[in-house]
């Protein structure tokens, strides 16, 4: 069974960056597109991010584009969301998904293969 585990969130202020990680367990990483959501206090959960397989295909949000970054290491079973010039509305819960169909990804997502419990990520004024 495939685990996905997020790691990185924290405290920063606005403006400034953090990287999340999220490590997959339990199978080959290579078989999985993986992708990012969030999900602000009092909000719907909503898409981030997706990378498929071997980084041929990127999605994004379009209120993300030029701050966030997606990117994975396949060796290391570990994909990371890079995130510069953060603002207090990019605060919320961050997770983790993976699939093995990328057409799952977005707004309405789609069944994943394993979802993460969460990182909390908060961007102050």
């Amino acid at each position: 069974q495939v685990q996905v585990v997020e790691s990185g969130g924290g405290l920063v202020q606005a403006g400034g960056s953090l990287r999340l990680s999220c490590t997959l367990s339990g199978r080959s990483m290579v078989i999985y597109h993986m992708g990012w959501y969030r999900q602000a206090p009092g909000k719907e959960r909503e898409f981030v991010a997706a990378l498929s397989r071997r980084d041929a295909q990127t999605s994004l949000r379009d209120s993300v584009k030029g701050r966030f970054t997606i990117s994975r290491d396949n060796d290391k079973s570990t994909m990371y969301l890079q995130m510069n010039d953060l603002k207090p509305e990019d605060t919320a819960v961050y997770y983790c998904a993976a699939s093995k169909f990328f057409q799952n990804f977005g707004d309405q997502p789609g069944a994943m293969d394993s979802w993460g419990k969460g990182t909390l990520v908060t961007v102050s004024n």
